[in-house]
């Protein structure tokens, strides 16, 4: 059974359930950010260069009058615009980590609080220490809840064998991508974006509601949503801390191309003569084309990460069972208004 269900319930893989086509979503998320850092580079430079050979007038309009100047004046001031930013992003991760002894107390007692409770219900003396090792402990401890609640309703409940079997074979397929991943890297959070986990508790306790079981699958399926709960807890919090993860790397790297478009933008205003003898070897359109992709250069690498946090952000607005996105695969829960009076 693989990620794209076609039985009533809804996608487990991200990229199914996702209202985008497999090619964007590898984009946003999947790809390596140095990879379509340099895509969006080859773009620009390639459409700069096409445009200003194509454009009859384009050499002659660099040549003559302020264009080049005016051009990279704006560059030189967008550019110092966007250090503040890798500031302002700086101080936004710096906001989470300072604060008062009381405040550290705190955040450290929930975060204790939090192991523990994670390590009664993987029923071990201390819960994992690595993020992947923590999520994939959580989702083979859902995968053998599911199992006990099988085996206590037997075969013949349909709609049991519905959520474990999805489940079962989803928690499999978590677990082998969460095996041996690293913190910092996207696989951690990619692997955890394709556990269905909202679905799955919105499922079990409208088992729970609508149908009587004995006690042994009673107590299985509670076991199977309190595992369910913490891992969407767990989710949100390394997303938590991936975000801050990348916002370090996102100021790093603007602040890594921003001295070079800084540079490029000085010389070209200061020094550079479209009518002189470097224009005349090498074309003025081409040096313009690499010398305006230099100094954009900090502009694509806020893109580059923006996309992969806003994308992750879309498809994670929500924590429990609450599904977003339109969808006919969701049995609707029959509610009386005249009832509830």
């Amino acid at each position: 059974m693989d990620g794209d269900a076609d039985d009533g319930r809804p996608n487990d893989q991200l990229r199914a359930r996702a209202a985008e086509s497999r090619t964007k979503l590898w984009l946003y998320l999947e790809a390596d950010r140095r990879l379509v850092v340099a895509g969006l580079v080859a773009v620009v430079f390639l459409v700069v260069l096409a445009v200003g050979l194509l454009l009859p007038t384009a050499a002659t309009k660099l040549r003559s009058g302020d264009a080049v100047g005016t051009l990279f004046q704006g560059f030189l001031t967008a550019t110092i615009t966007g250090v503040t930013l890798v500031l302002t992003l700086n101080q936004l991760v710096l906001s989470q980590e300072l604060g008062a002894v009381g405040d550290q107390r705190e955040r450290m007692t929930a975060a204790l609080q939090f192991r523990d409770d994670a390590a009664e219900l993987l029923d071990v003396p201390v819960s994992p220490a690595r993020p992947s090792q923590f999520l994939r402990a959580l989702v083979q401890v859902t995968s053998r809840h599911a199992q006990d609640l099988r085996d206590a309703v037997g075969a013949q409940h349909d709609e049991v064998g519905e959520l474990t079997g999805s489940l079962i074979d989803n928690a499999d397929r978590v677990a082998d991508s969460l095996d041996g991943a690293q913190f910092g890297e996207f696989d951690v959070l990619s692997a955890a974006l394709n556990f269905n986990y909202s679905w799955k508790i919105f499922e079990a306790k409208r088992i729970r509601e609508t149908n009587t079981l004995d006690e042994d699958a009673e107590a299985a399926l509670d076991g199977l949503v309190d595992t369910l709960e913490l891992f969407g807890l767990a989710r949100e919090h390394f997303k938590t801390l991936y975000f801050q993860w990348e916002l370090i790397n996102l100021s790093r790297g603007i602040l890594a191309a921003a001295l070079p478009a800084l540079l490029v933008a000085i010389v070209m205003i200061a020094f550079f003569d479209p009518a002189g003898p470097v224009s005349d070897a090498l074309g003025v359109v081409p040096v313009v084309a690499a010398t305006s992709t230099v100094s954009v250069l900090p502009f694509l690498v806020l893109v580059a990460y923006v996309l992969r946090i806003a994308t992750v952000t879309k498809h994670t607005l929500s924590i429990g069972p609450f599904i977003l996105r339109e969808t006919e695969q969701v049995e609707e829960v029959e509610w009386d208004d005249d009832e509830s009076r």
